[in-house]
């Protein structure tokens, strides 16, 4: 299928995994992950698909990670979760680590959705529902990390039916030649890979 028709803004949504200030911009858990969303300009670049996406009424998802600073209900079944509890900055809710970077902003249409569990945002929210609701049937997954977020959001997306497509200049994962391997040998094989230019070039035919 073309990217036009694929991302057509009747039937898409965009969805940011894990872009927050605590997690891509300074300080975060996981500094290493945040320089590498910098080198490639993950922020400009998810700001962009964002701005265009509500021009056109494409629905933007905000899908955050919070951490409770009781612990309450948190994972402790992973060494990345116990990682995270070992950095200095916490992602408690409403703190300044679980809100959207200035430049993406939050606009009053767009979906806010924290979770307190798991790798992915279809784990412990109500992003699956409320895209089908919504219609939609393609998801622009966009966000952190290439190592594990943005690749189980893309196994859960495709498991539940979902066109995933993912403009490979807006995900980050650390070191980068890693990153780059798994979106060449696994993800290419579950998604459409793009750019965010090609996404913006498809969404300006659609106007």
């Amino acid at each position: 299928m073309e990217l036009d028709a694929l991302v057509a803004p009747a039937h898409t949504a965009l969805v940011l995994q894990e872009v927050q200030n605590g997690v891509v911009g300074t300080p975060s858990v996981l500094p290493e992950l945040a320089a590498a969303a910098a080198e490639v300009h993950l922020v400009e670049h998810c700001a962009a698909l964002a701005a265009r996406a509500r021009e056109l009424g494409v629905a933007v998802f905000h899908c955050t990670a919070e951490t409770r600073d009781d612990l309450v209900g948190a994972n402790r079944n992973a060494r990345l979760f116990g990682g995270v509890r070992k950095a200095a900055l916490r992602l408690s809710p409403g703190s300044d680590a679980v809100q959207v970077p200035a430049p993406i902003g939050v606009d009053p249409r767009d979906v806010v959705l924290a979770r307190h569990h798991g790798l992915g945002p279809m784990t412990g929210t109500q992003l699956d529902s409320m895209l089908r609701n919504l219609g939609v049937t393609t998801i622009v997954g966009v966000g952190v990390s290439v190592n594990i977020g943005m690749t189980n959001f893309a196994f859960d997306a495709v498991n539940r039916g979902y066109q995933f497509v993912m403009p490979t200049d807006a995900v980050a994962g650390v070191p980068a030649e890693y990153a780059a391997a798994v979106i060449r040998n696994t993800l290419a094989l579950v998604a459409t890979l793009t750019t965010t230019d090609a996404v913006l070039d498809a969404w300006k035919t659609a106007a």
